[in-house]
């Protein structure tokens, strides 16, 4: 999503939107994080406990992010911040033997009955860019409430903010998952009034957002030369890249097209159904499309679903086969635009009442000026256009998850009615739906989100699978995710209780575990909710 921000002043909605035009009509997408945005507080002495000397977590059931099958009895020791060792200590319905449990805790917690798995990576991220922005406060404890202990920023606000607001969370100074900084060309204080015309120029910017302490680049619709020059270079200084190969661009530079030149992965669709056009090299867009128009924008992005080889045909077969060769990541984000083929149920998210504040929820609703607001005149014929391409979308992922290629989670929240944390666990939800087993879903939000993010350090993974010597995130549930993933969100699920008659809400993270670091994740929901009544008190 290009992430935007607009104040209510008349005057500046309509420059943004000229801003928004100007710099989609370059190939760039527009990043208007202001640095006037406030950083999370500090974190409460309330808040998180630990890191302790000899954690132990007793009893669990252990889902350990390698696709590996659940195993437990397990006993897990955390020293500060790392794993050190996963002891089993019996059988499902036997006694436990006592004499195998390890020993020595100066804080133990008890997880007999419960479920262990890695803390969750999402690889899609942005912290603010709607109008009146919630604090960053919000979003990290919607983030962490659902066990996401690792986010990419794509950006996740302005370049020297979102690299302070980083560093704040590696000291564990604020109640945030670990952030990777990924950043758009061009951006930075030094780099304002400056544009990137030339491959040296391309160059000249990677290596200061490298010397600035940037993790990798957010790439857009850049000409080939641009392209180039840019992925060369981060590759050559070991940074990541992912790119939203966004529809005024993809023509020239198509998802394979960038894989080709060192992309390391790819971030929503596009280009993806670009790389395998049948009868067209270019999208037959109706002769009045205006892309500035989001509906024709995402709607009739949606009618590319049957004009591509069918699924197994040589050009199909043939693109899984290159991404895998060049160990290419697609972080789909199918969550984002989920709306599209089903609005009404979005808008009505259970958690919306709830958790969602009201100037979030006033974005979200119809707007000719507001990004991602698109639903000028909605219909079912959009709808279906999205679940045609859903399906074709979805069978691609599937066919490359089982031929080995890595397909990791984003989520993109804070558009089209996502709100952040419930969006990511709906990502799991999709990635089920493509055909994942749920041990696969697990394993594509852990294990190989911690892969895309290492892979351009040539380095192995130091989180994201619970073994000794990587690093103490967890989160601890009551409910398996495997039997429901519903049971991840805030909200819950809804399961009958078969002593009352009645339904009730089961679920929800109970500890999000981070650096060895233990979070309450029901109270940090709770801190959420009361953010959300205190907006709601004082709206005018």
């Amino acid at each position: 999503m290009l992430q935007l921000r607009f104040s209510f002043n008349r005057r500046s909605i309509i420059l943004s939107v000229l801003l928004v035009l100007l710099w989609t009509l370059s190939g760039v997408s527009l990043i208007a994080q202001p640095s006037t945005m406030q950083g999370a507080p500090d974190r409460g002495q309330n808040e998180g406990d630990g890191p302790h000397e000899r954690l132990i977590i007793r009893g669990a059931t252990l889902i350990d992010g390698t696709g590996g099958p659940p195993i437990g009895p397990v006993d897990i020791v955390v020293e500060n911040d790392m794993i050190v060792d996963v002891v089993t200590v019996g059988y499902p319905k036997v006694e436990i033997k006592e004499s195998r449990r390890p020993k020595g805790a100066t804080k133990e917690i008890d997880a007999h009955g419960k479920y262990v798995m890695p803390g969750i990576i999402d690889l899609h991220i942005h912290t603010g860019g709607v109008p009146k922005a919630p604090e960053a406060e919000y979003v990290y404890k919607l983030w962490m409430a659902h066990g996401i202990t690792t986010v990419r920023g794509v950006p996740s606000g302005a370049l020297e903010w979102s690299l302070n607001e980083r560093e704040r969370s590696a000291k564990n100074e604020i109640v945030a998952p670990r952030m990777i900084s990924f950043h758009r060309p061009g951006t930075g204080e030094e780099w304002k009034g400056r544009k990137i015309l030339t491959p040296e120029d391309a160059k000249e910017w990677v290596r200061y957002a490298h010397k600035k302490g940037v993790d990798g680049l957010k790439l857009g619709s850049f000409r080939p030369e641009i392209m180039k020059a840019l992925l060369d270079e981060a590759n050559s200084l070991n940074m990541g890249s992912t790119a939203h190969l966004g529809q005024m661009g993809v023509a020239q530079m198509n998802a394979i097209d960038a894989a080709r030149l060192g992309l390391t992965g790819m971030t929503h669709f596009y280009g993806l159904f670009e790389s395998m056009y049948k009868d067209h090299d270019v999208q037959p867009w109706p002769v009045d499309m205006n892309y500035q128009d989001e509906q024709d924008r995402f709607g009739q992005v949606a009618r590319q679903w049957n004009l591509i080889h069918p699924r197994g045909s040589e050009a199909w077969n043939g693109l899984l086969k290159e991404f895998l060769d060049l160990d290419f990541f697609i972080n789909p984000t199918m969550t984002i635009y989920s709306a599209g083929r089903d609005v009404m149920r979005a808008r009505n998210a259970d958690w919306h009442k709830t958790y969602t504040l009201p100037t979030l929820q006033e974005f979200y609703e119809p707007s000719r000026e507001a990004h991602g607001s698109y639903w000028f005149h909605w219909t079912t014929a959009d709808e279906v256009a999205w679940k045609n391409y859903y399906k074709v979308w979805m069978s691609f992922l599937n066919d490359y998850k089982n031929r080995g290629g890595k397909v990791t989670v984003g989520s993109d929240s804070g558009f089209i009615y996502q709100l952040y944390g419930f969006g990511t666990i709906l990502e799991l939800e999709m990635l089920q739906e493509a055909g994942f087993h749920p041990l696969e879903v697990i394993r594509a939000a852990t294990m190989h989100g911690a892969e895309e993010i290492f892979y351009p350090l040539n380095k192995p993974i130091e989180y994201g699978v619970i073994r000794p010597g990587l690093k103490a995130d967890m989160i601890v549930l009551d409910e398996n995710p495997l039997e429901n993933l519903k049971s991840l969100y805030g909200t819950g699920a809804v399961k009958i209780n078969d002593e009352t008659g009645k339904p009730e809400r089961v679920g929800g993270v109970l500890l999000t575990i981070k650096d060895g670091i233990v979070y309450d994740a029901k109270q940090l929901l709770k801190d959420v909710e009361e953010m959300v009544k205190k907006q709601k008190k004082d709206k005018p």
